[in-house]
């Protein structure tokens, strides 16, 4: 303001000081003439001098009128557009203010800040999606779901940024089912979207669909939703989830079929194939799998691996025997595989052979397991003070690992 009336003040010496400068050279001539106008019966006659001085002070007062009246016209949309200027600056202000509050856990206060400046701010999305946060923090449902509403008001229909906020919020508060609603319709919208696929896989693992989990492990994959190591965790216990399900059905199809879609690299997880083969055995079809697990354990050893291989009911026991034997000459003092090889001498008839193994099991490191088959061997026998004193030797051995599983515990 001080500028403008600096300016006018100005301009007006400038004017009068052009007035005057007009004057003095005009009146520096001896002919300097005159000026006559009229207007009907009125006439005006000054001197030339005098009117250029009039015309030029004239013109400025004029200038400055008209200036003065453009600047009145557009005095009230400036008036409107500093009040919008404060306002965002305020919800720019409020916003920051909110985050913060929400950071220390003040949600009523942020929620409060964030909602009173939303209409006025240049990013009211942001304003409600952080209100809403504030809300559920504070277990105020209904009002986050509100808040989620007018934040959808804000973006178009295929945004992803509201129902990502809205699928967070319902599975923090254990709203599977809403969440899972909300993450359908996003993946619908962008397939390949990561946080979509993120959120999607955690709420098919608490929800315990196994198969929705299955089918999405490829798009995990593929969009490097997770670490290489960590989808390997997941597909692990998807695939072992699947199997034991499947073989609580009790149908050997279904176990196949399962087996079938899991990728090679999972199925030499041990813990894994285990499954498949427990299933297998456990539904009466240890014969199909005995190649699979016999190759298997020539692959790589693992001692539960060899307790289902002694399991099996082989069409060829005496087959399966001599495979186990020639397992021994690698493996000479595995405890595990010596009880096997009496348990499937046994099978065979091959009495003395059983009890030689289960002997030699026993003295490379005393099990349940071997102290059972051998009070079994002696029962039937008719030796029952030999079984009696494996049965007793077993039980003392089992209920000592009880305790000292116990001891570990407490």
């Amino acid at each position: 303001m001080k500028n403008k009336l600096f300016y006018f003040l100005g301009a007006l010496i400038v004017a009068f000081a052009t007035a005057y400068l007009a004057y003095s050279l005009i009146q520096s001539y001896d002919s300097a003439g005159y000026v006559l106008m009229g207007i009907g019966n009125w006439s005006l006659e000054t001197s030339l001098a005098v009117f250029v001085a009039t015309e030029i002070i004239i013109f400025f007062f004029a200038y400055s009128f008209f200036r003065t009246f453009g600047v009145l016209i557009r005095l009230p949309g400036q008036l409107k557009r500093r009040g919008k200027n404060i306002k965002f600056n305020r919800s720019q202000e409020a916003l920051i203010a909110g985050l913060v509050d929400s950071a220390e856990g003040n949600w009523e206060r942020a929620e409060a800040i964030l909602i009173k400046h939303a209409s006025h701010s240049g990013a009211p999305l942001l304003h409600y999606l952080t209100a809403a946060r504030a809300a559920q923090s504070r277990g105020a449902f209904d009002k986050r779901d509100e808040y989620l509403k007018k934040a959808a008001h804000q973006t178009s229909d295929t945004s992803i940024a509201v129902g990502l906020t809205q699928a967070e919020l319902h599975l923090s508060g254990n709203q599977f089912e809403e969440a899972l609603s909300t993450l359908q319709k996003l993946h619908t919208i962008n397939p390949g979207h990561a946080s979509v696929l993120k959120l999607l896989h955690q709420v098919y693992k608490q929800l315990g669909d196994w198969e929705a989990l299955q089918h999405l492990l490829p798009s995990l994959h593929s969009n490097k939703v997770l670490m290489e190591a960590e989808i390997k965790l997941l597909e692990t216990e998807t695939f072992s989830t699947l199997l034991k399900q499947s073989a609580a059905s009790g149908n050997a199809q279904a176990i196949r079929g399962i087996w079938s879609d899991i990728p090679n690299y999972i199925r030499k997880i041990p813990g894994v194939s285990a499954i498949f083969f427990a299933a297998m055995i456990n539904v009466g079809s240890g014969a199909d799998i005995e190649e699979e697990l016999t190759t298997a354990l020539s692959t790589y050893w693992d001692q539960t691996l060899l307790v289902l291989f002694g399991n099996i009911n082989s069409n060829d026991t005496a087959r399966q025997l001599a495979m186990a034997e020639a397992w021994l000459g690698v493996h000479p003092q595995d405890a595990v595989l010596l009880a096997v090889l009496g348990k499937l001498s046994q099978k065979c008839d091959q009495l003395d052979k059983a009890e030689t193994y289960l002997s030699q099991s026993l003295a490379a490191e005393p099990t349940v397991q071997a102290y059972q088959l051998l009070g079994g061997l002696h029962y039937s026998q008719g030796d029952k003070d030999q079984a009696s004193q494996c049965y007793k030797k077993g039980l003392e051995l089992a209920s000592g690992e009880v305790v000292s599983q116990i001891d570990f515990i407490s």
